[in-house]
């Protein structure tokens, strides 16, 4: 619809990273520029201008020092993935390059919960189910992490099992300044959402811009949450 309305750009945060590659395709052929945000393209043969999002490798790596915080230097570890996209793989790799610093931290299992809350509460039962001594999920986003909460929780292992997330929405906030969520890597979307535009319209004045832009990442813990209370 964008292509026969020949709009001047057109910006894109793919839920698939390597099925919009058709649709990138299309734009390029059509002299439409393309930029992506917050979730990248890894299809291959198409070009997009400028990929604008969150350091995803340094927040994995920020996971991964909070599940060293509150577990120590040895224990069992699990992911609850989504390898689809692009800014989730980015985010394990961060992780497990930081975890991997730790001879004595095992990660025992990593199984996709799609991103969303269900699904994540069934993968965590499963992981659960089959680590009785599990002592930390990493879930790659808030849905997987309140998921992963749910299971643990029906489960009686709060106690037990320590949980790290990705967003920081309200719903996971609270759940961290209640002590539930350990920790969860905080993403910047309106500095994403302010240097995408900014690239754009940098672009179509006919100046370069940079291939990828990497917006930092923070950590959110219960002392933020006692702050914003």
């Amino acid at each position: 619809d964008y292509i026969v309305r020949k709009v001047d750009a057109i910006v894109i945060s793919p839920c698939d990273s390597r099925s919009i590659g058709t649709s990138v395709k299309a734009a390029n052929d059509a002299g439409i520029p393309v930029f992506t945000a917050d979730i990248a393209c890894l299809a291959e043969g198409v070009k997009v201008v400028s990929h604008i999002a969150s350091d995803n490798i340094a927040g994995g790596r920020l996971a991964a020092r909070a599940v060293v915080d509150a577990i120590g230097e040895s224990g069992q570890v699990a992911i609850i993935d989504h390898p689809e996209v692009e800014s989730v793989i980015q985010r394990v790799a961060g992780f497990e390059e930081e975890l991997a610093k730790y001879p004595g931290l095992e990660i025992v299992a990593k199984l996709t919960g799609r991103g969303v809350k269900d699904q994540a509460f069934r993968t965590a039962e499963d992981i659960l189910l089959s680590h009785p001594g599990l002592d930390a999920i990493f879930g790659i986003n808030d849905d997987s992490a309140l998921g992963a909460l749910a299971a643990v929780e029906k489960a009686g292992r709060q106690d037990r099992v320590t949980i790290v997330g990705f967003d920081a929405v309200p719903e996971a906030r609270a759940a961290i300044g209640a002590g539930k969520i350990y920790a969860d890597v905080i993403q910047q979307p309106v500095e994403i959402g302010r240097k995408t535009i900014e690239a754009v319209s940098t672009y179509l004045s006919g100046t370069p811009v940079a291939p990828e832009i990497l917006i930092p990442c923070e950590l959110f813990t219960r002392e933020n949450a006692v702050v914003e209370e």
